[in-house]
Order: structure tokens, then C-alpha cells, then sequence
């Protein structure tokens, strides 16, 4: 039998703001355990909760980038359950009346493009943390992520296999980044998820029964969870076993899924309006202030890649899956097109800025982007800025350099030589183009001459033979000739 996975997604994405959903606790990782939950994080007697501003103003945020419905009213509960590092007993959360409704996220996955329906996106506050590495015999409580701001994001049961759920959930991660509301730090917990994971008959439309991966803090092990989930699910099934519903957690090292506890249903958890909480008012006009506020989206600034830039849809989509990366490029090109027009001459003359754009593309998506994987950095660390890229383009797109020695160049920005200019590293080394064409006239006859056996397998159809020559000019240029101009001239002196 074949069987269909499916799978939905709770990300928790930890709000960037300064305080905590309900108090004014610091939220700065990496404090001393226990030195940033006051009172009303610990829920002492007589203390009352007071919501975030800025909190709300995220979740309204994340609610027009996905083109959600912004509940005007919204109700926070309580989520009773016990747990040693939650010390009020409950979680103040949203059930009923959430503040985010609908919206989509749109994924890539081999070229092709699907649509995950969102659920909702409410409102909550943090657990504190369970410390058990550092203790021999007894569990240590953390407070201080108790009270912290997070939105969690549900998704519709859209996605059918690992990869689908993987690409979602960078899509996501990409979007709260971009619109500024998590820093989505996943070794932090700053961003995390859950996956509810089910298995069925390929072509049913009954929905098996679920369970849920708690906790899962990197794409890889996301990807893997779900992967060892659904076949441990299709193996009970096929041996004529039923599945659980149950939390499970993931086993990295042994690269499988454990049971954690019986799934609880809603209602175990006995949700109620917080009475110290008035439902949450959202005025229009404030909605329309955060939205005048947004900043351009993906998908526009995509479109508008290809539109102004005149780049591949490959190439913007690529660009534009962080902010960070699109940035960059855009200020490579621009400061690129600025010092080509002066040093050419081009004032008052309107840029023909595609050859400028993929050029820059390129080198963003190529040599920057390994070098990048290399060192395990992100765009915002490169060494090379988007200004010394931009100066080092430019001497390419004059002849200064060719292909071969701008790639060095690149290298030795990326180690700091030269303080990282181009100009200082070319005149360090030597590597100025060689564009004269009396000397390479003069060059180009000194090959023909010393390879008359290659010349006549050229003359007889052979274009590797021609390859041969065009290394033999390189090699005596030391890398410096332009490979065009060389092979221009080879095959005029070659010509019968």
C-alpha cells in the first residue's frame, strides 16, 4: 500500500521586544538563571498582568505580512497544566478569539511552488526552563524565560513530506526575520517548532490519527524527525497496529522519536478567559499606522528584481529569501552602477543596469555565498561589504580584471589583505589586466609559432586544439590577458 503523509507545524517564534508579554522583566538571553522574573513573572500573590504594546504590535505585524485577518477583539486564557518550570500553573495564551486569523505562506520545493494555509497566530507567554546537563540527581528551574513574548504560528495540515515541512518552516523563519519581530536564533530557542505528523492511504481524504514532535530547534532535525515519524507510523500500520496520539520528542543522537506523553485534547487543558486581562482592543487606525510602518515584502521585492533588475526568477527568489541577502544586493549594484557611470562617463545617460545586476548576482550567489557557508557566517558578517564588492565588480567590468583574477582578488578581500580593497591588492600583486593589444598581437604570434602542430589540427577542425592555444597565451600572461580579446585575436591570425 501507498501511504500519504501530512503534516502541520507550530512555530514559536520568541517577539524581539525589550520586556515581557506581561511584565517589565528584561528579556536579554544569557542573564544569570533567575535574575530577570519579577513577581508577576512568578505569579506572587496580589500581582497583576499588563500587556505588551509592542508584543501586539509583532503579532499585527506578522498578521498583514501573511495577509491574515487582524481580530479587532481578541481574548487572552489561561492554559492550566502543571510542569516544575511553569510557576504560575497556567500559561496565559489565546484560544477562541486569537489575534491573527487565516493567511498563507507560499514554499518553494524543487522548482515548484505551493501554498500552506495558516490556521492562526496567537499571543502567549513563555515557559521558564528545565536545566538538567549542569545537576547530578535533581532538575534546576530557570525563571528567566518565564513571561517571555511568543507568537505561535499553526499551521493548516498542507504539508506531505519532510522537505515540504523543512522549506515552510525556513520560509517562515526567513519572514519573522524580515519584517523585524524575532531574531530567529534557533540555538537559542528563538525560534522553534512543533510538528504534528499523521500518515494515510495515498488518496484518502481522512486524516490519520496525529502526533506531535515537541521542541525542534534546527531544519535538519526537523526534516529528520518527521522522516523517522511517518515510518514508524506506516510500519505499525502495515503490521495491522494503530497509532497513538501522543507528544513524542526527537532523539538526536540515536535519530529517532520517543514517547514524551498521551497527546492532551484541549480541553484537558481547561482554557478559560483570564480574569486580570481585559480582552485585547486593536483600534484601525492603529492597525493602518503598522502597516504604512511594513517594509517591503518578499514576493514584491522579488518581483520587482526581476522587473527593475531584469534578473532570473531563480536569481530573485534566491536573493530575496533573506532580507540580509536582498540588501546586499541591492547596494552592491547600486554603489557598482554609481562608480561605473563616473569612471565611464555615463552622468546624465540612463544605466542599462541588467549586465550591472547579474554580474552582482552572481557573485552574491557563487563565490560570496561559499565563502559564507565556509566560514559559517551570515551575510550581516561578511567581511567583504556590499561597497568593497562593488569596487571590486567595477574593476572587472572595466577589464582591469578578468574572471580568473577577480576570483583571486575576492580571496584575498575575504582574508582582509589590503584592508580589503581591491585596488591595494591588485597593485600588491600585480594583477592588471593586460589589454594592450600591441602586446598581445606580439604574444599571440610568439604561441602560433611555437605550436605548429596544434595550429594544424585548429585549421583542420579541431577546437580543442584552438582551447590549447588560448591556455598556452594565459599561461604566458600569467593569467592577466583578457580571454577574449586573446581568443579575438587568435582566430583572426589563424584564419585561412
Amino acid at each position: 500500500m501507498k501511504w500519504e503523509t501530512v503534516i502541520g507545524l507550530e512555530a514559536h517564534a520568541q517577539l524581539n521586544t525589550r520586556s515581557k508579554m506581561f511584565s517589565g522583566s528584561a528579556t536579554a538571553f544569557g542573564a544569570a538563571p533567575n535574575t530577570q522574573a519579577c513577581a508577576v513573572d512568578i505569579a506572587l500573590p496580589g500581582v497583576l498582568p499588563v500587556a505588551n504594546r509592542e508584543a501586539v504590535a509583532k503579532a499585527v505585524r506578522f498578521g498583514l505580512a501573511v495577509g491574515a485577518r487582524i481580530n479587532r477583539r481578541s481574548i487572552f486564557a489561561r492554559k492550566n497544566y502543571f510542569y516544575p518550570d511553569l510557576p504560575k500553573g497556567y500559561q496565559i495564551s489565546q484560544y477562541e478569539m486569537p489575534i491573527v486569523q487565516g493567511g498563507t505562506i507560499g514554499i518553494y520545493v524543487e522548482g515548484e511552488g505551493k501554498t500552506i494555509r495558516l490556521t492562526r497566530a496567537h499571543l502567549e507567554e513563555d515557559a521558564g526552563k528545565s536545566l538538567h546537563e549542569s545537576f547530578h540527581d535533581f532538575t534546576g528551574i530557570d525563571l528567566n524565560r518565564a513571561s517571555t513574548p511568543l507568537l505561535e504560528i499553526v499551521s493548516e495540515p498542507d504539508l506531505r513530506s519532510a522537505r515540504e515541512a523543512v522549506a515552510y518552516a525556513r520560509a517562515l523563519h526567513a519572514l519573522v526575520r524580515w519584517i523585524d519581530i524575532c531574531d530567529g536564533n534557533m540555538q537559542e530557542g528563538s525560534f522553534r517548532c512543533d510538528a504534528n505528523v499523521s500518515v494515510r492511504p495515498a488518496g484518502s481524504d481522512r486524516l490519520g490519527t496525529r502526533c506531535e514532535i515537541k521542541n525542534l530547534n534546527s531544519f535538519r532535525f526537523l526534516e529528520r524527525a518527521i522522516e523517522f515519524e511517518a515510518r514508524r507510523q506506516i510500519e505499525i500500520l502495515e503490521d495491522g497496529g494503530s497509532i497513538l496520539q501522543e507528544t513524542r520528542l526527537y532523539d538526536a543522537n540515536r535519530d529517532e522519536t520517543r514517547s514524551m506523553r498521551t497527546k492532551e485534547e484541549a480541553h484537558d487543558y481547561r482554557y478559560f478567559p483570564d480574569p486580570d486581562l481585559l480582552p485585547l482592543e486593536v483600534a484601525e487606525s492603529w492597525v493602518g499606522k503598522i502597516k504604512m510602518e511594513m517594509p517591503e515584502l518578499p514576493d514584491a521585492m522579488r518581483s520587482r528584481f526581476v522587473t527593475d533588475y531584469q534578473l532570473p526568477e531563480y536569481d530573485a527568489q534566491v536573493l530575496t529569501t533573506t532580507i540580509g541577502f536582498a540588501t546586499y544586493f541591492e547596494q552592491a549594484t547600486k554603489l557598482t552602477m554609481d562608480m561605473t557611470r563616473v569612471q565611464t562617463g555615463m552622468e546624465g545617460q540612463k544605466p542599462v543596469l541588467s549586465g550591472v545586476a547579474k554580474l552582482t548576482s552572481n557573485w552574491i550567489l557563487g563565490a560570496l555565498s561559499a565563502s559564507l557557508n565556509e566560514s559559517a557566517l551570515e551575510i550581516e558578517q561578511a567581511p567583504v561589504s556590499p561597497l568593497q564588492l562593488a569596487k571590486l565588480l567595477a574593476r572587472q567590468l572595466d577589464q582591469t580584471l578578468n574572471n580568473r583574477t577577480a576570483k583571486e582578488v575576492f580571496s584575498a578581500m575575504w582574508k582582509g589583505e589590503g584592508g580589503g580593497d581591491a585596488d591595494a591588492i591588485i597593485e600588491r600583486r600585480g594583477l592588471k589586466q593586460i589589454s594592450d593589444s600591441g602586446e598581445l598581437e606580439r604574444i599571440c604570434s610568439d604561441v602560433i609559432a611555437a605550436n605548429p602542430s596544434q595550429v594544424a589540427d585548429y585549421r583542420s577542425g579541431k577546437e580543442k586544439a584552438f582551447n590549447s592555444l588560448v591556455g598556452q597565451v594565459m599561461k604566458m600572461t600569467m593569467g592577466k590577458a583578457d580571454p577574449r580579446q586573446v581568443s579575438e585575436i587568435l582566430r583572426r591570425r589563424l584564419a585561412p
